[in-house]
């Protein structure tokens, strides 16, 4: 039985995303405006795909942020095929954080890339930041950068457990021990605890964690759709508008499937000049299902909840 939507923002209601033009097949997208003009997206796929755009309208296909796979990444897959990027400028450089990892397992990594640009070709490996194996609760995937406080964050997780936060090293963009605290954000109270790329942004006096909830990469059968909660503090407890923790199945409703926009998801937020907005991917019903890119700008109510528009 789906849950009903929050009711200010009903299936109905739900805005198309931002035309936009050239390459827009995409999955798992990350989004940034480079200090040198324009924008970058990375994401799942090749040796993480690259877009790049003058405007945010025009997408043009930049290859990739690699032009091999780093070699530990075979460590984790076959074909060395890395997921869901996080692009962030901090300390005077770009921070592209991955993951590595094979369907249904959570025999996972995940590792970040530095760059002086944030342009394809231009990123150089890091390495390992935290890992999983099969005897964690959690999937060290979807890595998501936050700062709070002069602290830094990374959010992450899908299935198993559901949503985890470890703090990072400011200047090392990894854990300052091996035994990092794993603190707990969101799950569900079934199996298999479909709750999946977390990405936690500030507005005001609230910390928002948006995630992807449901089943992704199916294409016209996908049921991907993005729920958010919200803390004032960074470690949670994150709740839904109702007051129903997260870690309780809460969350209000964002975005859903209507449409030919079907199983959105795989968001990341980024800011652009003064205005949020809710990067993700669709799968497009009007052409076999293909994921692409959506963009959309996220507004405030005046009880501080984030719509899309």
């Amino acid at each position: 039985m789906a849950l009903l939507p929050h009711a200010a923002q009903a299936a109905d209601t739900y805005p198309d995303p931002r035309p936009v033009t050239g390459q827009r097949i995409i999955h798992d997208p990350t989004v940034i405006r480079l200090n040198s003009g324009g924008y970058a997206a990375y994401s799942t796929g090749g040796v993480i795909g690259a877009r790049l755009s003058k405007d945010g309208r025009q997408w043009d296909d930049a290859g990739n942020a690699f032009a091999e796979p780093p070699s530990w990444w075979y460590e984790y897959n076959d074909t060395g095929d890395p997921w869901a990027p996080d692009i962030s400028y901090r300390a005077g450089r770009y921070w592209l954080y991955y993951a590595v990892s094979s369907w249904g397992t959570n025999h996972s990594a995940i590792g970040v890339a530095t760059s002086p640009s944030g342009l394809p070709g231009t990123w150089t490996d890091q390495g390992k930041v935290f890992t999983s194996e099969t005897t964690d609760t959690w999937n060290a995937i979807d890595p998501a950068l936050v700062e709070a406080d002069g602290r830094l964050w990374m959010s992450f997780g899908s299935y198993w457990s559901g949503i985890r936060l470890i703090e990072l090293d400011r200047r090392t963009g990894k854990p300052s021990a091996p035994d990092a605290t794993v603190r707990h954000l969101a799950t569900r109270p079934d199996l298999p605890y479909a709750v999946e790329g977390p990405y936690i942004v500030r507005h005001g006096r609230h910390y928002y964690l948006f995630a992807s909830y449901d089943a992704c990469c199916a294409g016209v059968n996908s049921t991907y759709r993005i729920k958010v909660g919200r803390s004032t503090t960074i470690t949670g407890p994150y709740v839904d508008s109702t007051g129903t923790p997260m870690l309780e199945g809460g969350g209000d409703l964002l975005l859903e499937g209507h449409g030919r926009y079907v199983g959105t998801g795989g968001q990341s937020v980024f800011r652009d000049r003064g205005q949020d907005w809710l990067a993700y991917h669709y799968y497009d019903a009007q052409d076999e299902g293909t994921p692409k890119l959506g963009l959309n700008r996220l507004v405030w109510t005046k009880n501080g909840w984030p719509r899309v528009s």
